[in-house]
């Protein structure tokens, strides 16, 4: 079976008996922003995106995922959610995506962003439905200390933060946080987009996630979908555009 007809059955599936996705559909007004970071980063990745949310009168809060086991990354988000007075916007980059999707079933959540993020079903296999695309350069510069793996140094500046200054992407480097091994073969029991509005916003030049992986999973949640010409940190090195599309979702475009 060619990628093509995997594909087709794949969107089949995903519009099976778990009922429609929910797409972009208007959701209530927010006031409050949750931003989770994935792999090879912390909270602080998301600095510039909050200053534009903080600008508009936003509430905005960077989890800082622990990387650790997948139970205990949603439960972080889950005690920073408990904190948000109404509705909230959650967003989620890269690895993320998959905790947005399962986290994101809470009530004060009135809309998800997927910022060059996972986005699976309720259940898949995220590696198996990746490897029906063209494996992205960044995979191969995953360095493993025991238990524990980063993003090597020329990967990271090349295939990760490839259109960042170089000092700016250094900085980066220095401060990912690693990420137990463990946490690649965690499956989802949720997917959130499912029943609330979701967004996604694609990284045409990703070396991290292939564009063309992200632009099916987009399409599979029927998110409203935006495409950033850039590298898998968008957030970054386009943070208004990341910026307008949290602020669409939360009502405020």
């Amino acid at each position: 079976m060619d990628r093509r007809n995997v594909l087709a059955l794949l969107a089949l599936a995903g519009a099976g008996s778990l009922g429609r996705p929910a797409g972009a559909a208007p959701g209530p007004a927010a006031r409050n922003v949750v931003l989770v970071h994935g792999l090879f980063a912390d909270g602080s990745c998301w600095s510039d995106v909050i200053a534009r949310l903080q600008a508009a009168g936003l509430n905005a809060t960077a989890v800082q995922n622990p990387l650790t086991t997948f139970d205990e990354a949603v439960a972080s988000v889950q005690r920073v959610l408990a904190r948000q007075d109404g509705p909230t916007v959650l967003v989620g980059h890269s690895f993320a995506g998959m905790i947005i999707s399962e986290a994101g079933i809470d009530p004060k959540v009135s809309a998800l962003v997927y910022v060059a993020a996972r986005a699976p079903e309720a259940g898949e296999d995220y590696a198996a439905l990746a490897r029906t695309f063209p494996t992205p350069p960044a995979s191969a510069g995953i360095v493993f200390d025991g238990e524990y793996g980063r993003l090597g140094e020329a990967a990271f500046l090349r295939d990760f933060a490839g259109d960042l200054p170089e000092a700016r992407a250094k900085v980066l480097y220095a401060v990912q946080q690693p990420f137990e091994k463990a946490l690649l073969a965690a499956r989802t029991t949720q997917a959130a987009w499912r029943t609330k509005p979701s967004f996604y916003a694609v990284s045409t030049e990703d070396r991290t996630i292939d564009p063309d992986l992200e632009r099916f999973m987009a399409k599979r949640m029927g998110a409203k979908t935006i495409a950033v010409k850039a590298s898998h940190l968008s957030l970054i090195s386009q943070p208004d555009a990341i910026a307008a599309l949290i602020l669409e979702a939360a009502g405020r475009p």
